[in-house]
């Protein structure tokens, strides 16, 4: 077995320092580009485009589903607002996921079902965002470096072992 089993993308355990957070879909091949990073990306935009166009086809049967129970047009017309306005606000949520961490997770939680109803504006967003980085990627990308110039810094600042230091031979007065 060779010496690099790990999936690509992902660092070696023995790495010292923060670990990137993995990207559903894309793992951590986000940080280098590399493992086939160009091909999730465009496996992912097509995903997500074509998730999208069958989401619209399931809404257009079931809206002339609505038509043939004959329900009114004022149903109609609720269904296709309802809809609008939530796929409208969903690919908001999931834009502004994007790039930074929801302040108050609490309203993010009440918010699912409104983002579940409006399923196609994620979709969509997802689309729109995977044609030019993986999904999330810019935050992602910030917080990791962020760590590393922390853990850096804080490494840099260690002068060695501390068990090495002080042996000179003589030994410490003792308090008391």
């Amino acid at each position: 077995m060779s010496e690099n089993s790990a999936a690509p993308g992902t660092p070696p355990a023995t790495a010292p320092g923060p670990r990137p957070e993995p990207i559903r879909f894309f793992g951590t091949t986000w940080v280098d580009h590399d493992g086939g990073y160009g091909l999730r990306r465009a496996g992912v935009a097509v995903g997500s485009l074509a998730a999208a166009v069958a989401a619209c086809f399931l809404l257009r049967f079931a809206y002339q589903g609505l038509e043939i129970a004959e329900v009114g047009s004022l149903v109609g017309i609720l269904v296709i607002a309802m809809f609008s306005i939530c796929s409208a606000i969903a690919f908001r949520k999931t834009w502004e996921g994007f790039g930074a961490r929801p302040k108050d997770p609490d309203r993010e939680d009440s918010l699912r079902g409104l983002k579940s109803i409006g399923f196609i504006g994620s979709l969509l967003a997802y689309f729109v965002r995977s044609l030019t980085e993986a999904p999330g990627e810019k935050l992602r990308r910030t917080e990791y470096e962020k760590a590393r110039v922390q853990f850096e810094k804080r490494r840099s600042t260690r002068t060695g072992n501390p068990s090495t230091r002080g042996t000179s031979g003589r030994k410490r007065p003792k308090r008391g």
